[in-house]
């Protein structure tokens, strides 16, 4: 689905439609508003199972991720380009469910969106919220009401990114981002990223500002429930329910 952004593709639904086995993407959309994806399985797709970027107001919702080569669902301001973060007007991500991918959920360079009431298991990351752009930042984020459990495959490093395994929620590069009310369990590996909800120093450099982590249950995670591994700017942690934090205190 093609859209542009004087001329966005407007009002679509795609739904109950399985996709499968597809070289790079099993839905791609770019330049659309209102878009709608819903029970829709995508697996075993080489990129991404559901992807789009330039995109205001979609909803996807109620979806099957399973086994895709990179993101179950990936959502951007651009995939092809450098450029700062776009906004996304209440895009919403909730209801679906995603198992063994590189990441079940990656949020990149993105305002205003809403990922709530999602299941992430085997995946090595479940949810990946990636700023490191200059103004405007990615901010405006909330990541409420997901479980997220035992996400410890092993994903090889890429030139980008370290190797990846045992991650529930990272935030790198993000502003104003709300994490609250998440159930993160058991997520356990050795990667940098590795933790139940970590709050890590952008990979280019981009400071964190205002990130408040609240009222989650995170437990059973390795080497630490909360970590802020950022360098420059303190978070806000309070009301977590957790045993190992890095540094400690923030239980």
């Amino acid at each position: 689905m093609t859209g542009t952004h004087k001329a966005p593709l407007e009002d679509v639904t795609v739904s109950s439609l399985t996709l499968r086995g597809f070289t790079r993407n099993g839905l791609w959309a770019t330049g659309t508003d209102r878009l709608r994806v819903q029970g829709v399985t995508a697996e075993k797709n080489g990129r991404w199972g559901i992807a789009e970027q330039r995109s205001v107001r979609s909803v996807l919702s109620h979806n099957v991720l399973e086994a895709n080569g990179d993101a179950g669902l990936f959502v951007s301001n651009t995939a092809g380009a450098e450029e700062d973060a776009r906004d996304a007007r209440m895009t919403v991500i909730r209801h679906n469910r995603m198992a063994g991918n590189r990441v079940g959920v990656t949020v990149r360079r993105l305002r205003n969106l809403t990922v709530s009431h999602n299941e992430a298991a085997g995946n090595c990351v479940a949810v990946f919220v990636v700023g490191d752009g200059s103004g405007p930042a990615a901010d405006g984020l909330r990541v409420p009401h997901n479980h997220l459990y035992a996400n410890n495959k092993h994903c090889a490093a890429t030139p980008r990114l370290p190797f990846l395994q045992g991650t529930g929620i990272v935030l790198t590069g993000a502003e104003d981002t709300l994490v609250a009310h998440n159930r993160v369990e058991s997520n356990r590996g050795t990667s940098p990223l590795s933790g139940g909800v970590v709050i890590r120093t952008g990979f280019v450099g981009a400071a964190h500002k205002r990130n408040a982590v609240r009222d989650n249950l995170v437990t059973g995670n390795g080497p630490a429930d909360l970590a802020d591994r950022d360098t420059a700017t303190p978070h806000t942690f309070a009301g977590n329910t957790c045993t190992l934090s890095e540094p400690a205190g923030l239980c």
